[in-house]
């Protein structure tokens, strides 16, 4: 029978498999029995003998485990407690009766262990989780093998890992069972009749620990050419196996500070893990990570943070799902208590009898750490700090821990708090009693400064209610601790977490969520950031903040890495930069998407106008839903060399285009037939535009001049000999005219007058004059005219703020020269292709890259939503790209040669194309 990890909500309790602890067929025996960082070896049948040689003398039938740091002893009887004897507290081991006179009788009898020692635990009495009972005085204790041939062999374990425990120093007890584990994964090897089909093909084998929370067990790891496989040294579990077929998700891991994990997740959005392994090698983890990662045929084997920023940020990803997302990516585990993901207090008000979610001053400061919210809190800290030698931190504890974790969760997993706490519960006036109590606590404690977890937004209640009846103990005012007292607004368990959920997912936390993630995730995690914020912790809690190899004296390393892993962990830092703040649109559009006309700064618009808006945007919607059905349906050759540009009149009758012939071409689509050409110098024509109200073209060209174009007189009305160099693109608005040049400027000019008359020349005006370091390729305008997007022949795409004249951001993010710049509809987003292939999507507001796709050629010229992008490839496809998905989704056929530009028109129906293969296609749209 195969073991395969069950699906599970992010909870700890799902992190074993869940038992009914009063089931009368349930296992006593759990790995949480075992002392932290202690290992399970084997198991053998057997006897414990009570009252040896009397006339009560009795056996009970069970199982002798042998632990790297005690034996354990597992009736069959539920009724019986499980014994737990540490070695170090064993006085004398051997077989029984076996001293100097009786030596040879001991060998004839049947097989009988004795140990003698000073202390025993008895744990689950009757199968009920409670406080361990200790037991002190000299004792001794038989237990008969069922196997009499095997007492030598446990005997002699058993001396081994006596000696072991008795070391004095600890890291001299880690190295030496360090030894005996590694002694016997060596002696051992996968069962490879554990394989699902005799046809599997083994890729790999090597020796690694499965981690699960509070508990490694170490065995053998094997990967074939459909399954993965973990078979544990002791045999408990059984072994796990996994269907690479059903692998969505990989990660690498560090596990105690050290690159050695890898977590495999079989569901796309889940953050428990089916399997999580730590390795003794990291080269072995990063040969096996390779192996899944290589056998996915479309597995993004590590999603970056940037590219869930970019679903969260235009809502297709909810608050509480991003923060999943960013944990994990942080390398935060349900499966590493030390690094169990974290969640912020979002709520501060847990006294009233309503909760107004409309009311910001409902909200916790979501800007500051929980040490900074409290200002004389704030200021005994900070004066203590600035007393402190160095390296100076600000709390002396941590924000998240396994103890904090336990704290929240001790009534769903009292196993794990026993385990933490060397078999007791902590002190019933300092439990989880109370939300208020508890929030009130992380205001003014002294060294209280944590935050959530994933439970408080999840749907599970089980944490807060103790259905388990367990005994925590009873307060100083004499009430038991039982369920957790919840705020006045609360009429239930499951009513909390709701409004707790609602709270997460308010406009107020959207709009505010980036300045948590600064502090946890972000910039202001560390450094002088930092500082100013009032974020710095212990050193030993960052990353890289302590190298383990370079400690020599195991003592010391032992000691280090245990006071990491109970101490708590910062996340790995994911951003570098102030993170972007989610999109929170006015409108009340389709939750998939938002409005094309928004600037940055939303403005109210009247009910009419939502209403108009709302129409638009569903048409609009339709239609890029249904991009990938793209069929041309007419083309025509009407140049000699390539097409540069696109422009199309209101009525869509006359399409107007620019090639690298020098000739500009005017087309009707009704007549289907090529009306004009006309020619201004013998170089090439860059890029081309009509001026509202239809009655001038205007074309850029490599002769370093803007040509103006009359239709109505049929003849060119005016030159801008603008720039040095060629003109490589041309934008207009209201006005204003923006030319883009390869002698690294661009220019903005005051524009020529709509109704100009066909005799009438203009007198160009420099209004301003944007200075890069190279020639630059594209421009782009958003929607408002307000924000204008450059891309150079180096790769760097800059946004500037024309109000001011003023670059705001300089992002290099291509390799080679940037083929197309875009703004999204919104305006917070900007695309660029570049010669590298790559297309990348940046933060307006930060300037942070957020996603980045690379394509096998590269993509020439695109159009987009904000969602999805419809490029125009070297290849001469068109291809449809799924932004939010981070994938190609659709080829579609088009030219011979490299398409090199396309027009849409407002109500996104109508498509045309332009290539290297001269010609221009008509496209349509198939609903």
């Amino acid at each position: 029978m195969w073991l395969q990890p069950c699906r599970r909500p992010p909870s700890i309790l799902g992190d074993q498999p869940a038992t009914n602890p009063f089931d009368p067929n349930c296992s006593l025996f759990s790995l949480l029995l075992l002392n932290l960082e202690e290992y399970y070896f084997e198991q053998h049948t057997a006897h414990h003998i009570q009252h040896k040689g009397g006339q009560n003398e009795r056996k009970i039938r069970g199982s002798l485990k042998i632990c790297s740091k005690s034996v354990i002893f597992e009736p069959d009887a539920i009724s019986q407690p499980i014994i737990k004897i540490p070695l170090r507290d064993c006085i004398k081991i051997g077989k029984h009766g076996e001293n100097g006179a009786s030596r040879h009788f001991a060998k004839a009898k049947s097989g009988e262990i004795s140990l003698s020692f000073s202390q025993v635990y008895f744990i689950k009495e009757h199968n009920i989780v409670a406080p361990y009972k200790i037991e002190r005085g000299k004792m001794e204790y038989v237990f008969e093998l069922d196997v009499s041939g095997k007492v030598e062999d446990v005997v002699e374990t058993l001396l081994q890992l006596h000696r072991a425990s008795c070391l004095d120093k600890l890291g001299d007890q880690t190295a030496m069972i360090t030894a005996i584990l590694q002694s016997r994964l060596a002696r051992t090897s996968f069962d490879k009749n554990r394989f699902q089909s005799v046809s599997e093909e083994l890729h790999m084998e090597c020796q690694a620990e499965m981690v699960t929370p509070l508990v490694t067990n170490p065995g053998h790891v094997c990967i074939t050419d459909t399954n993965l496989y973990f078979q544990p040294l002791n045999g408990y579990p059984p072994v796990v196996q996994i269907t690479l077929q059903d692998v969505r998700r990989i990660y690498k891991r560090r596990h105690g500070l050290m690159p050695l994990g890898l977590e495999v997740f079989c569901t796309e959005d889940d953050l428990c893990s089916d399997i999580y392994l730590k390795f003794y090698d990291p080269q072995d983890r990063d040969e096996l990570y390779f192996y899944i990662a290589t056998y996915l045929e479309h597995h993004v084997a590590e999603r970056t943070a940037e590219s869930y920023t970019l679903q969260w940020q235009r809502g297709h990803l909810s608050n509480y799902q991003y923060l999943l997302h960013l944990n994990n990516l942080a390398d935060r585990s349900c499966n590493d208590l030390s690094q169990y993901p974290v969640f912020p207090w979002v709520i501060s008000d847990y006294c009233s009898s309503e909760l107004d979610l409309s009311n910001p001053g409902t909200f916790r400061d979501l800007s500051k750490p929980i040490g900074a919210l409290n200002k004389e809190r704030l200021e005994r800290l900070l004066t203590r700090y600035q007393e402190m030698p160095e390296p100076r931190f600000m709390y002396g504890s941590h924000y998240s821990s396994p103890g904090y974790v336990l704290f929240y969760l001790v009534r769903i997993a009292p196993e794990y708090m026993l385990c933490l706490q060397n078999g007791r519960f902590d002190n019933a006036d300092r439990m989880f009693n109370s939300i208020a109590e508890t929030w009130k606590n992380c205001l003014d404690g002294a060294t209280d400064f944590k935050e959530l977890i994933p439970e408080f937004y999840g749907d599970d209640v089980s944490f807060l209610v103790n259905s388990l009846k367990l005994n925590l103990g009873k307060r100083q005012g004499g009430q038991m601790v039982d369920d957790v007292e919840l705020p006045p607004w609360a009429w239930s368990p499951e009513d909390f977490l709701q409004k707790s959920k609602d709270a997460l997912e308010s406009n107020y936390v959207s709009e505010h969520l980036h300045e948590w993630i600064d502090l946890i995730f972000g910039y202001k995690q560390k450094g002088s950031e930092a500082v100013e914020a009032h974020n710095v912790f212990h050193p030993l809690t960052y990353e890289g903040g302590v190298d383990l190899n370079s400690i020599e004296d195991p003592d010391e390393k032992v000691a280090m890495l245990t006071q990491i892993l109970e101490f708590g962990q910062t996340p790995k830092q994911l951003f570098a930069i102030p993170h972007p703040r989610r999109i929170t649109p006015k409108f009340k559009s389709s939750p998939q998407t938002f409005s094309c006309n928004a600037s940055i700064a939303d403005s109210p618009v009247s009910p009419g106008e939502e209403s108009f808006e709302d129409l638009t945007e569903e048409s609009k919607t339709l239609a890029w839903n249904n991009i990938a059905k793209l069929q041309s349906y007419e083309q025509y050759k009407i140049h000699k060399e390539a097409v540069t540009g696109i422009a199309v009149s209101c009525n869509g009758s006359s399409v107007f285009t620019t090639s690298q012939d020098s000739t500009l071409k005017m087309f009707s689509k009704e007549s289907k037939m090529l009306q004009r050409s006309i020619s201004f110098s013998n170089m090439a024509l860059s890029s081309c535009l009509l001026l509202p109200g239809d009655a001038t073209v205007i074309s850029s060209s490599w002769d370093n001049n803007v040509y103006f174009y009359s239709i109505a007189f049929g003849r060119r009305q005016d030159t801008l000999m603008g720039h040095d160099d060629a003109v490589s693109k041309i934008c207009w608005h209201d006005n204003r005219l923006y030319s883009a040049s390869w002698d690294s400027t661009v220019k903005v000019w005051s524009g020529v007058p709509a109704e100009m008359t066909g005799t009438k020349r203009h007198q160009f005006d420099m209004l301003a004059e944007l200075e890069h370091d190279v020639g630059v390729d594209t421009i782009s305008l958003n929607a408002a005219s307000t924000l204008l997007v450059s891309g150079t022949k180096e790769g760097t795409v800059n946004i500037w703020d024309l109000t001011a004249a003023t670059m705001l951001h300089q992002i290099p993010c291509h390799s080679g020269t940037v083929c197309d710049t875009a703004f999204s509809p919104d305006s917070r987003h900007v695309l660029s292709t570049g010669e590298d292939g790559c297309l990348n999507v940046i933060d307006v507001q930060t300037g942070m890259l957020i996603s980045s796709m690379t394509s096998d050629k590269p993509q020439r010229c695109f159009i987009w939503d904000g969602n999805t992008v419809l490029s125009g490839s070297q290849s001469g496809e068109l291809l449809v790209w799924d932004l939010l998905r981070g994938k190609l989704s659709e080829r579609i056929q088009g030219h011979t040669g490299a398409v090199t530009c396309i027009w849409m028109n407002e109500q996104c129906s109508s498509i045309i194309t332009g290539g290297e293969d001269r010609q221009i296609m008509f496209w349509k749209l198939q609903y």
